[in-house]
């Protein structure tokens, strides 16, 4: 029983090109949906849908966080609700664990072709996506792995020596578009570029992003924002400055550091 954790961005993707290339067998693909990701990664989704169908390839199952009475709780909604930042930005990986490898996990539990591999004592064998450049976070989930009673963990870029570079070709190859980033579009892991990108582009996911930083202000004390260090509203409002300095002044005519227009004052002496 092969399952393939999809997380539609470039090394998952290069994945399952790579699986289909050499011809291993797929039986399962899952990919777990916070609710919050970016626009770009929900097409995709639905490109690669298209191309695992005239690939004779399994569709994509998504999965998603579930509360204790059955309802589907995005981590928008979580966060909303409990006043705090996404985990990461505290400098933990929780919200990645409940909402991206929990539902994971509960779909196999109750998937009759993995319970009847653990019912003859095997393990499932699960693809993961990291690209022959992230030995770090191998390293790091060895100690989980070899104590994993029910998942044999398998890296397949890895085994192949697949870079970032290698896994791009291998997309293009296919046919298939980069798929771009995935992550939530309040991610505090995100880069200014990719902040103002966001800003520019999904103005109103910018806003909604803005309002989960304004819900936590009250309780937070170590952070200050989605930014960890920074808010994401002091930055884009000092963009917002920024671009209104350079649309009042010209190139030429911009202030100087004294904040007078035009040309230095003259000192003393």
């Amino acid at each position: 029983m092969n399952v393939v954790g999809y997380g539609c961005g470039t090394d998952s993707t290069a994945m399952l090109v790579g699986l289909w290339r050499r011809h291993v067998p797929v039986d399962l693909i899952l990919f777990a949906d916070p609710g919050g990701e970016q626009p770009h990664t929900y097409a995709y989704l639905k490109t690669m849908e298209r191309w695992l169908k005239e690939h004779g390839m399994p569709g994509i199952t998504r999965v998603w966080y579930t509360t204790r009475a059955g309802e589907r709780m995005t981590l928008e909604q979580e966060c909303l609700r409990s006043g705090t930042l996404p985990s990461i930005a505290y400098g933990r990986k929780s919200c990645s664990l409940k909402h991206k490898v929990v539902p994971q996990e509960k779909f196999c539990n109750h998937h009759q072709p993995c319970l009847d591999v653990w019912a003859k004592g095997g393990k499932v064998s699960k693809f993961i996506g990291y690209d022959a450049g992230e030995e770090k976070r191998l390293v790091n989930a060895l100690p989980h792995d070899l104590r994993d009673k029910k998942y044999q963990k398998e890296y397949p870029l890895m085994e192949w020596g697949w870079g970032r570079a290698d896994c791009i070709r291998a997309i293009r190859e296919a046919g298939l578009p980069l798929p771009g980033k995935s992550s939530c579009f309040f991610c505090p892991s995100m880069k200014r570029r990719e902040i103002r990108t966001l800003y520019h582009r999904y103005p109103e996911l910018f806003a909604r992003a803005l309002a989960i930083e304004d819900n936590a202000l009250p309780n937070l004390t170590s952070v200050k924002g989605l930014g960890r260090n920074w808010a994401w509203r002091d930055f884009v409002e000092a963009e917002r400055r920024q671009m209104a300095i350079r649309e009042v002044f010209s190139e030429d005519d911009l202030p100087c550091s004294c904040h007078m227009k035009g040309e230095m004052h003259e000192t003393d002496g």
